[in-house]
């Protein structure tokens, strides 16, 4: 039983009313392509988050809009904005950094919801009861290779909006040298 993995370049998700500060009033954000995820998808727009020491160009949005915004960077990236991300689950996010975002019409402050995502399972409740686990369990997802790597204290999210999927970010899969669709496996 093998777990199929996604990695997850940097990214933004939007509120309706930031879409609309930095995009134009009633704008609606355009699909670019389907995501793993059912119902997700990224759009052609892009935005530049601008940090105290450099800036990233053409980070993509996520799509559809959502209640808060938030940008999901690599740690690598923190270096290049100049700030420190802390690792979090997505929408965990009190206490994170503010970030300034650049779009066609103007920049915006956004307080908070500066993160580096924990890596993390999604699973479909029968992909639960298969792997015999549960939401919010966190457990250990080995993946073999030429750098095989174990990756402890993954997280178990379960919803029946869920495609089984293994998400880490752009530092954990080049470290590993990971591909997207690489197989990994829950450790018992």
């Amino acid at each position: 039983m093998c777990i199929p993995i996604g990695v997850s370049n940097r990214h933004v998700h939007l509120s309706e009313a930031v879409v609309e500060r930095l995009f134009g009033t009633g704008y609606k954000l355009t699909k670019h392509k389907e995501l793993s995820q059912p119902g997700q998808f990224a759009c052609k727009e892009t935005v530049t988050v601008i940090g105290p020491r450099g800036n990233l160009r053409n980070v993509r949005i996520l799509g559809p809009a959502r209640e808060m915004t938030q940008l999901e960077i690599s740690l690598s990236d923190g270096f290049v904005l100049g700030v420190k991300p802390p690792v979090r689950l997505s929408g965990d996010i009190e206490g994170t950094p503010s970030f300034i975002l650049q779009g066609p019409r103007g920049q915006l402050k956004v307080e908070k919801g500066l993160i580096c995502a924990a890596r993390h399972i999604h699973m479909h409740p029968t992909d639960a009861e298969k792997f015999g686990v549960q939401h919010g369990e966190k457990v250990d997802i080995f993946v073999p290779g030429e750098r095989s790597v174990t990756f402890h204290d993954t997280l178990i999210r379960v919803s029946e909006s869920f495609q089984l999927e293994m998400h880490i970010d752009f530092d954990e899969a080049n470290a590993a040298q990971i591909q997207n669709d690489q197989k990994a496996w829950l450790k018992r």
